[in-house]
C-alpha cells in the first residue's frame, strides 16, 4: 500500500483488544464495517437451514473480515467469533467505501482478495458437494431361493 494511502487508512480505523469468544459480527446482522485481525484467530461459521452451525474456516492475522457485506451494503453472510484474545482494527462502511474510491490501487487489491475468497468458496463446495459417495453394499443378504 502506498505510504499516503496507509496513513489515510490508519487515520480512519479504530483498534481494540477483544476477549477470546467475542463475536465481531453475526450472520444476518446489518454490516457496519469491516474488521482486520491484527493478531489472533477467528472462527468463521454459518448457520444451516435446520439451525446447525457449520464452521467454514479459521481466519488469521492480516485477514479482513466482513468485507463483502460491507461493500455491498448487505447483512453479514457469516459469523466471526474470536478464538484468541485479539487486537482488531475496525473500519466503518462509509469510510471504507470512500477510501477505496480515493485509492484505486487498494481498490484493485480488494477486488483480487474478494475474487480469491470466491474461488476458495468454489473449491469448498466442490470438495463437499462433488465428492462421490458410495452406498454401502448389503452384507449377508439372503437371496430368495428358487423352487425347483
Amino acid at each position: 500500500m502506498p505510504q499516503d494511502a496507509l496513513e489515510t487508512f490508519n487515520s480512519m480505523k479504530s483498534e481494540a483488544i477483544f476477549a477470546k469468544g467475542s463475536v465481531l459480527f453475526a450472520e444476518g446482522r446489518p454490516a457496519r464495517g469491516a474488521y482486520v485481525l491484527c493478531d489472533g484467530r477467528a472462527k468463521i461459521s454459518i448457520t444451516s437451514e435446520n439451525g446447525k452451525r457449520l464452521m467454514l474456516r479459521i481466519a488469521g492475522p492480516g485477514e479482513i473480515l466482513g468485507l463483502g457485506a460491507s461493500l455491498s451494503g448487505t447483512p453479514y453472510e457469516v459469523t466471526a467469533e474470536l478464538l484468541d484474545t485479539s487486537q482488531v482494527a475496525f473500519l466503518q462502511r462509509k469510510d471504507l467505501i470512500k477510501f477505496l474510491r480515493d485509492n484505486r490501487e487498494c481498490c484493485m487489491h480488494v477486488v483480487q482478495m474478494l475474487s480469491g475468497d470466491l474461488h476458495a468458496a468454489y473449491e469448498r463446495v466442490r470438495s463437499i458437494g462433488l465428492t462421490r459417495t458410495r452406498r454401502p453394499r448389503a452384507v449377508g443378504r439372503i437371496r430368495p431361493s428358487v423352487a425347483s
